[in-house]
């Protein structure tokens, strides 16, 4: 059984949230610590911060916007990838993956989920399925 499917797990699955917008990370930060099993290990509001972050708390889970200023989600995700590869990457945005330019996206490994669908359901099926 993974971590995040059963809330006596011994340790929980721990999430980060990068995103510029403080409304979602704070909304975010309600539902990882809502849902059993998982916890919010901080949140980041840029992607050189994320970045960081993911170095010093060493996350499970990143919840990774895909518009910032500065580095983007998308070039965060690659740098995530090439350093931190035992983390899983998850790609939020208020489009779906047909508004957001192809050349962009990293293929159909990193998911990509609506921000407006994020909740305890979708972050127990995000870590079933692409959790390690």
């Amino acid at each position: 059984m993974m971590l995040g499917d059963n809330p006596s797990a011994t340790r929980a699955v721990r999430v980060l949230t990068i995103d510029d917008q403080a409304i979602f990370r704070s909304l975010a930060r309600d539902v990882i610590e809502a849902t059993p099993g998982f916890e919010s290990v901080g949140d980041a509001a840029d992607g050189e911060a994320g970045i960081e972050a993911v170095g010093k708390l060493g996350p499970d889970l990143v919840l990774l916007d895909v518009r910032m200023p500065g580095i983007d989600g998308i070039e965060v995700a690659r740098r995530l990838a090439a350093t931190h590869p035992e983390t899983v990457v998850v790609l939020i945005s208020l489009g779906d993956r047909a508004d957001l330019p192809a050349a962009l996206l990293l293929g159909d490994t990193v998911p990509l989920v609506r921000k407006q669908d994020f909740g305890p359901v979708l972050l127990r099926r995000l870590w079933r399925e692409h959790g390690h």
